[in-house]
This record gives structure tokens, C-alpha cells and sequence, in this order.
């Protein structure tokens, strides 16, 4: 049972990782097809940032399911559970700053301006 958890969590973490690097790739080769057609630089370079900080908080999401996982079924020890903490809160922290990039606004400022 513990081997079936650990390829679950092996799963989940390399889907994550797959993310992100194909949001990185697609998203670049949609910046260089823009500056080659002669799209605006900045609106390309604006789009880039947007979609590339998208696919990485869509991995994180996926880091954090594996991290939650393996800690609640295959370690459940006080240390473990304190290291998930230090995670999650690192990578919460993250996606709050890459939503502030990608929306100019906080998470919590729903349909409010772009100013922050």
C-alpha cells in the first residue's frame, strides 16, 4: 500500500513539474512567434509573464497536492508535518506574489483595479 502512495505522490509531482516546464516552453515559443510577427514588444512581454506565471502557479498547486499527500498517508510524524508547513507556506507565498504579478492585484482584491 505504501509503494501504490508513493507512485501516486511520484504522479502527482512530476505532473507538476511537466507543467511548469511545458507552460515554460509553449509560453516562450508564443513570445518569439509574437516579436517575429512584429507584435507590440511590450503587449508580447506582457503576455509572456502572464501565461508563464499561470503554468507555474497551475505546478505549485500540483507540488503542494504531492507534498500534502505524502505527508497526511506515507510520513504522518510532527517533523513532517512541520516541514509540509514550511512548504506550503513558502509556496503560498509564491503564488500570492506571482498573482500580485500576473492580476496586479492581491488574491483577496476581487474585482478591483490593476493598481496595487
Amino acid at each position: 500500500m505504501l509503494e501504490i502512495i508513493q507512485a501516486i505522490v511520484r504522479s502527482v509531482e512530476m505532473t507538476g513539474v511537466a507543467i511548469i516546464a511545458a507552460g515554460a516552453f509553449g509560453t516562450l515559443l508564443l513570445f518569439l512567434q509574437k516579436l517575429l510577427t512584429g507584435q507590440d514588444k511590450a503587449k508580447a512581454i506582457a503576455a509572456f509573464r502572464s501565461s508563464l506565471g499561470q503554468a507555474i502557479l497551475l505546478g505549485l498547486e500540483f507540488l503542494v497536492a504531492a507534498d500534502i499527500v505524502n505527508t497526511v498517508a506515507v510520513e504522518p510524524t510532527l517533523k513532517s508535518v512541520a516541514v509540509l508547513a514550511g512548504i506550503v507556506a513558502i509556496r503560498t507565498f509564491l503564488s500570492f506574489s506571482l498573482e500580485l504579478e500576473i492580476e496586479g492585484r492581491w488574491p483577496w482584491q476581487r474585482g478591483g483595479s490593476r493598481e496595487v
